[in-house]
């Protein structure tokens, strides 16, 4: 400051503005100086336990030597004790519900000679500026994970083919404790994007209120600085860990300041260490980079007595939500046209799936996961179904189907056949025939139901004899029972001697001697 090219009047000035409490932002539009310069002077007047009038009673000499010398003087007790206060002070701001004047309080009540409440915030901003600049916004616990891609990639070596495969690197950190994760995957797609999401949430042991990403295509289909237009599958993700996506505004570097300066500290604290070595497989490579992650996330916070590990299990690991019992299930997604017979074709497998018939016609979205289906129509979830991947054939849901249909789903043959026993062996025998014959299965089930139902309109007796009749025919259908019962054939008499009648003699019957 002793070179600094300001005038001592303006020096004068700043000070005796402050004195009078005038804010830092007047004061450094009234003297036109920064106030970053502004403050300087002010704290080191402040430091220094003199009053203006002391100050201003010296000659621009004196007090040009003294704003050079003063850097020099050691801090006041009071002073050191509150700095010795300020990493306390900075965890428990970290808390829900805890503020810089409870805490204040608190402060005053073990320092009654402490400073007052506005020069406590000054030092303790001051404080937190020098020891870490870029957190300069305060969060909660719990509240948010920030997320990115690291800019420089890393690289293993593939043992198969000796080519060199690069691959992206994920970083996540939370606000509050800054712990911090890490993890390589091979491209920046939604599918890595969400399984590295997943394994931070399984790495801190639970699920933050919210996730902020910089904005990367696999999360954020449309930027805007309002409601910007989230991935579908993305979104899915979040809603099935209960979470919520806030991504940064665009060009507002502050927004994102702590990721990357944790990309930073990841450059020097596991990409140099692990520099020098060749790793053969992804898996490799992420198990040195996460024993080079407890390193870093176990050393001690610059100017704190405390870690971000231990930070992280005092105030933050208590705040996060549980995880849900079951990981989340990458789902794709197709389209389709329902089909008049009521199923949709899922094309990568092949196989059709039931829906309500009255969709018939409507074009459905279909979302699929390694072992579900789930069927939409306008946001409307119409149709779950377990996925099979045998291709050409059908799983159908017997509610999906019009009343008229459902027997074909809800009889078989053996039921029919058990059905016709529990009648009489020959109405058995009938039925067997019946299903025998090279016909549609729903052809011979409405036979089935039509010829046993006469059991009950007609009697089981009459039943059992139109099908002895009917055997005798050889003839398999439903029509003839109906033919036997409505013309009581079922109750004719055979004569015993019919095939000894003699033939009536008659001009237009040939006799036998006409085949000789």
């Amino acid at each position: 400051m002793a070179n600094s090219t300001i005038s001592m009047n303006k020096i004068r000035q700043i000070l005796r503005m402050y004195s009078q409490g005038r804010s830092k932002l007047f004061i450094a539009e009234q003297t036109g100086v920064s106030r970053n310069t502004a403050k300087k002077y002010m704290a080191t007047f402040e430091a220094s336990g003199l009053t203006f009038e002391q100050i201003n009673g010296l000659n621009d000499k004196e007090l040009d030597e003294f704003f050079g010398a003063v850097r020099q003087m050691p801090p006041q007790d009071r002073l050191l004790n509150l700095q010795r206060c300020f990493p306390r002070i900075d965890k428990e701001l970290k808390k829900t519900g805890e503020t810089r004047y409870s805490l204040w309080e608190s402060y005053k009540k073990e320092f009654p000679d402490g400073f007052g409440y506005t020069q406590f915030c000054f030092h303790l901003a001051q404080w937190k500026a020098r020891v870490n600049p870029v957190m300069h916004q305060d969060h909660k616990a719990g509240d948010k994970f920030f997320i990115d891609f690291a800019g420089v990639k890393m690289s293993f070596v593939s043992r198969e083919t000796g080519e060199l495969i690069e691959v992206e690197v994920f970083i996540a950190i939370l606000g509050a404790s800054q712990l911090t994760y890490v993890e390589a995957v091979m491209s920046q797609q939604k599918e890595d994007l969400i399984l590295a999401c997943e394994n931070a949430f399984h790495y801190i042991g639970g699920v933050p209120a919210a996730v902020v990403p910089d904005n990367l295509k696999a999360a954020v289909t449309k930027s805007n600085r309002y409601e910007p237009t989230l991935n579908e599958t993305f979104e899915d993700f979040a809603n099935h860990y209960g979470t919520t996506i806030l991504p940064t505004r665009a060009y507002r570097p502050r927004d994102k300041a702590l990721v990357e300066g944790a990309v930073k500290i990841v450059y020097s604290r596991i990409y140099a260490p692990l520099r020098k070595q060749v790793f053969n497989s992804l898996s490799e490579l992420n198990a040195a980079i996460w024993a080079a992650l407890e390193v870093h996330n176990n050393q001690l916070l610059g100017g704190r007595n405390y870690s971000r590990r231990l930070q992280f299990e005092e105030i933050e690991r208590g705040a996060l939500s549980p995880l849900p019992l079951l990981r989340y299930e990458f789902k794709k997604q197709s389209h389709a046209t329902v089909m008049k017979n009521g199923h949709v074709n899922l094309s990568i497998d092949k196989h059709y799936y039931s829906v309500p018939y009255r969709f018939i016609g409507k074009k459905v979205k279909l979302l699929f996961s390694g072992t579900l289906v789930e069927i939409y129509y306008r946001y409307e979830r119409i149709a779950l179904h377990q996925r099979v991947k045998s291709p050409y054939n059908y799983s159908t849901d017997k509610e999906h189907l019009a009343s008229t249909h459902r027997f074909l789903t809800e009889w078989t043959p053996d039921k029919f056949v058990e059905w016709a026993s529990s009648i009489h062996d020959d109405v058995r025998l009938y039925i067997l025939k019946i299903l025998d014959r090279k016909q549609h299965p729903e052809q011979a089930y409405r036979f089935c139901i039509g010829i046993l139902s006469f059991a009950k309109k007609a009697g089981e007796q009459r039943l059992i004899s139109a099908c002895q009749r009917a055997l005798s025919y050889g003839i398999y259908n439903y029509k003839i029972i109906q033919m036997i019962l409505e013309k009581k054939m079922d109750q004719y008499e055979d004569s015993l001697f019919a095939d000894e009648l003699p033939m009536p003699n008659h001009d237009n019957i040939r006799g036998e001697e006409y085949y000789q």
